[in-house]
C-alpha cells in the first residue's frame, strides 16, 4: 500500500505534465435528447461505477454533454508510478477527478473509462455508462470518440500488463459503433487549433489511436503505444465472436 503522501504526489504532479488541457465543447442536447447507443459490437464488460469509487458528484460543474456514435478510441496513461496497489485505484481516481476539475477547470474527470493494472475497468466521466458521453480527453477530437486511460506510466521498456491490454480491448469492442473495423482508419474533423491539426481540418486517424496521434504529447507512453496493434486485433477478435 502506498502512503497517502505518495498517492497525492502521484496524482497531482504527473497530471500537470501529462494530461492535456481541453475542456469539452458544449454543443450537446439535454439529457432527454441525448442519443442512445446502438446495439453493441461486443458485450458490455464489468465496469465499476462512479458510486463505488466514490466520485465527488458535488464537484462536477455541469451536466454531461453527449456526442455521436463512437467511431474512434483514444488511449492514454495517467502518469502515476506503476507500483500502486489496485485496491488504491479508487483513491487515485478521486485524485484525477479533483485535478481535472480544480486544476484544469473541466466539468468532470476527462476520461470516459479508466483501467488499473489488474484489469479492472472504472466508469470515468459521468453521464451514463451506455451512452455516448463527450469526454475531455483528446484536444480537438472529443466528438464521436471514447477516451480510455490506463493508470500508470508506460514509457519505453516499461512492461504493459496483459490485464491492461485486455481491459482496454474489452471497452473498445463494446463501445465502438457497429460496422467499423478497429484495425482500420476513420475520418475526423479537428475542433481545436491546439491539437496536432488546425480547427476544421479533416484528418485520417486510426480507429484505435494513442493520445499522441491527435496531440503533441508522449502519452500513452512508448510501451503502451506499441501495444496498439495488439489491442486492435483483440478488439476485432472480440467483435467477431459476437457475430
Amino acid at each position: 500500500m502506498w502512503s497517502r503522501r505518495l498517492v497525492l504526489c502521484a496524482v497531482f504532479m504527473p497530471l500537470a505534465f501529462l494530461v492535456l488541457r481541453d475542456a469539452p465543447v458544449r454543443f450537446a442536447a439535454p439529457e432527454s435528447l441525448a442519443l442512445p447507443e446502438a446495439p453493441p459490437g461486443a458485450p458490455q464488460p464489468d465496469i465499476v461505477p462512479r458510486s463505488t469509487w466514490r466520485a465527488d458528484e458535488g464537484m462536477v460543474k455541469d451536466a454531461a454533454a453527449y456526442t455521436g456514435r463512437v467511431s474512434a478510441a483514444f488511449i492514454h496513461h495517467t502518469g502515476h508510478p506503476n507500483g500502486y496497489d489496485c485496491a488504491d485505484a479508487p483513491e487515485l481516481l478521486r485524485g484525477i477527478q479533483a485535478a481535472h476539475i480544480q486544476k484544469d477547470g473541466w466539468d468532470d474527470i476527462g476520461y470516459n473509462f479508466v483501467v488499473d493494472r489488474c484489469g479492472t475497468i472504472y466508469e470515468g466521466r459521468a453521464g451514463g455508462i451506455t451512452r455516448p458521453v463527450r469526454g475531455a480527453h483528446t484536444k480537438g477530437f472529443n466528438a464521436d470518440s471514447v477516451g480510455i486511460a490506463a493508470i500508470g506510466t508506460f514509457g519505453a521498456d516499461v512492461p504493459v500488463p496483459n490485464a491492461v491490454v485486455e481491459a482496454i480491448a474489452r471497452v473498445i469492442a463494446w463501445k465502438l459503433r457497429p460496422g467499423i473495423d478497429p484495425r482500420g482508419s476513420v475520418r475526423l474533423v479537428s475542433t481545436n487549433d491546439q491539437s496536432r491539426y488546425p480547427k476544421g481540418q479533416a484528418v485520417k486517424l486510426h480507429v484505435v489511436s494513442g493520445h499522441r496521434d491527435s496531440y503533441l504529447t508522449g502519452c500513452p507512453g512508448d510501451s503502451l503505444y506499441a501495444q496498439l496493434p495488439a489491442i486492435r486485433e483483440a478488439v476485432a477478435a472480440l467483435r467477431e465472436r459476437r457475430r
